[in-house]
């Protein structure tokens, strides 16, 4: 069986939800998930700078992070495991501004999402995961940054029932110590 790159639209302008080259036979599956040419056929320009992975446990939140000079388009998808990835609009002039959407990413759907520039972006870890990161700009920890996962101006619903509740979260001290969207918003919007 054969599936071909599949780009399909997301409720923010330049997201992409994007199923991957999937070829599957006896031995199992050839999976091409990223194709300069093929992104560019579809109008997506992605010069990947740095790739790389992280590897979580069940109930691991990392989120909302984003780079606050030198944006970082992102191609993430789910290699291993399961999570519940989310994207929020940062573009003040945008019509989507504050929004948010998720998408489930997983081994077994394989689907990846493009998370263009000046987007915040977590995800909640539903299984034991592995996900890759195809970065368009490399990582700058002096311009690393990221909201609250729980922003109330946000409003992201978690699926914490996935993970036994809220209380069974795992988070890094840099997770707990983010700023909220108000306090974001006076320093960078103003």
């Amino acid at each position: 069986m054969i599936q071909k790159f599949e780009f399909c639209n997301t409720d923010f302008e330049g997201a992409y939800l994007i199923k991957p080259f999937c070829a599957t036979d006896v031995r199992g599956a050839f999976i091409k998930d990223y194709s300069k040419e093929v992104f560019e056929a579809n109008g997506l320009k992605h010069d990947l700078a740095e790739v790389f992975y992280t590897v979580s446990h069940k109930g691991v939140i990392r989120a909302l992070h984003f780079q606050r000079v030198h944006e970082q388009a992102k191609l993430v998808r789910c290699i291993k495991g399961k999570v519940f990835d989310v994207i929020v609009d940062l573009r003040p002039e945008s019509p989507t501004f504050k929004k948010w959407q998720g998408f489930y990413l997983s081994e077994e759907n394989m689907n990846e999402l493009y998370v263009p520039e000046h987007f915040a972006h977590g995800y909640l870890v539903l299984e034991p995961s592995v996900v890759s990161y195809k970065c368009g700009e490399k990582f700058y920890g002096e311009y690393d940054d990221g909201i609250m996962y729980n922003d109330p101006d946000f409003g992201v619903e978690w699926p914490f029932d996935e993970i036994g509740g809220e209380e069974n979260l795992i988070l890094a001290d840099k997770d707990k110590n983010l700023q909220t969207f108000k306090e974001f918003e006076e320093k960078y919007l103003k």
